[in-house]
């Protein structure tokens, strides 16, 4: 009797172990992924920054480069809206690494109005809000950044309500500014040019560092070619300080 040879059987058999590679290393991927964290993923980036050295490096460079921080960023990674928070990544890498961050770039951008993508924000930090007028801690200082760039990115999309929302709240950052800082006195009184120095930040802000930092060094060089409204007060003392200058105020009689 010729002896026959289960080919179907050994195909299955193949096909078996072949489906069972292929599981064995989607499970250990799967794995490695869920055991990295997000001090591990930006430890890993900023490792391969330092062996590599790119002059700039952007979201596409990380997949091309370091695909697990990568994965990692887009399944953990997300703003109030869905985007990849790149700026939460970045923020944690070496400081010589976050200047050479690049975001990518829109060549046109269409106005709009969306009141959702803005509750969004505020319903997420709805109790830590104060942080933007009144911050304690360094925690608050941190919080007040992450409301501030979540505001700035979403303006920067083009939708008018954030850019409003974000001026309202930097505006008071700024007035609280020129009250503590000799270097923004200047500023005091500008308010039509202050918010518009403000959105000029929100339109041209691209490094991932915070933004008040930004907006901050941006009104401090501009005050240098700013004249104060008021040079001087009446109140200042003179001589001695036992006098002000109120005091040496003559009136016109024939006026």
């Amino acid at each position: 009797m010729p002896l026959v040879i289960p080919l179907e059987r050994s195909k299955s058999r193949e096909e078996k172990t072949t489906s069972s590679v292929v599981f064995s290393y989607r499970e250990s991927s799967v794995s490695i992924l869920n055991k990295v964290n997000f001090a591990i993923a930006t430890r890993k980036l900023n490792t391969i920054l330092k062996k590599k050295n790119p002059e700039r490096f952007s979201s596409s460079w990380i997949f091309k480069n370091v695909q697990p921080v990568y994965r990692y960023a887009r399944l953990h990674c997300r703003t109030e809206n869905g985007d990849i928070d790149w700026d939460r990544v970045t923020h944690a890498l070496s400081r010589k690494f976050q200047k050479r961050w690049v975001r990518y770039k829109r060549k046109q951008v269409k106005s709009y109005e969306n009141q959702i993508e803005v509750d969004r924000i505020l319903n997420r930090y709805k109790d830590e809000l104060y942080t933007l007028i009144a911050p304690n801690s360094e925690k608050d200082r941190h919080t007040r950044n992450r409301i501030v760039i979540s505001f700035v990115r979403i303006a920067q999309k083009g939708n008018i309500l954030a850019r409003r929302e974000i001026i309202t709240w930097t505006t008071y950052i700024v007035d609280d500014w020129i009250d503590k800082y000799w270097q923004l006195r200047k500023w005091k009184g500008y308010k039509d040019e202050i918010e518009e120095k403000i959105a000029g930040c929100v339109r041209c802000y691209r490094y991932t560092g915070t933004f008040l930092g930004y907006l901050f060094r941006t009104l401090e060089y501009s005050a240098r070619g700013i004249v104060p409204l008021s040079k001087y007060s009446l109140d200042d003392p003179v001589f001695d300080g036992k006098e002000t200058k109120i005091n040496y105020v003559i009136h016109d009689q024939t006026t």
